[in-house]
C-alpha cells in the first residue's frame, strides 16, 4: 500500500484563510479596526493592549502587504499616520459577526474542559 501525500491547501481549502486571518495578532488588529475605524498607531495599541509596539508595527506592515488594511501619511507636523481596514479586510467583517455570536458556546467549551480535566490524569492532558 502506497501513501500519498495530499496538498494542504485541497485538503484544506480554507486552512491559508486561517493562516492569515487567525494568525497571532491580526484578527484584534483587525476587529479594532473594523469596529472603530480609522486608529492611529498609539489608539490602536491602547484599544489591543497586551501587544508590543514592535510586534504591532510588524502585524501592521504585513496586514497592509496582504491588502487587509490601509496606511495614510499626512505630512504635518508633526507628521501623521493613521491606519483603516481596507475594503478586502472589512469583507471579512460576516466572518468576525459569525465569531462573536458564537463567542457564548464557549462556557461550554470550559465546561467540557472542567470535566475532562476532572476524569483525566494530569500527565494526559493536552
Amino acid at each position: 500500500m502506497t501513501e500519498t501525500t495530499a496538498d494542504p491547501v485541497q485538503a484544506c481549502p480554507i486552512a491559508p484563510v486561517v493562516d492569515l486571518v487567525f494568525s497571532r495578532w491580526t484578527t484584534p488588529i483587525l476587529w479594532t479596526l473594523n469596529e472603530y475605524g480609522v486608529q492611529r498607531f498609539v489608539e490602536l495599541h491602547r484599544r489591543i493592549g497586551a501587544i508590543t509596539p514592535k510586534v504591532l508595527t510588524q502585524r501592521l506592515r504585513q496586514l497592509g502587504r496582504d491588502g487587509l488594511i490601509t496606511r495614510t501619511y499626512h505630512a504635518e507636523v508633526p507628521p501623521r499616520v493613521e491606519y483603516d481596514i481596507s475594503p478586502l479586510g472589512r469583507s471579512l467583517a460576516p466572518l468576525f459577526h459569525s465569531l462573536a455570536e458564537w463567542s457564548p458556546n464557549l462556557a461550554e467549551v470550559d465546561a467540557a474542559r472542567a470535566r475532562f480535566d476532572a476524569t483525566e490524569p494530569a500527565h494526559r492532558r493536552p
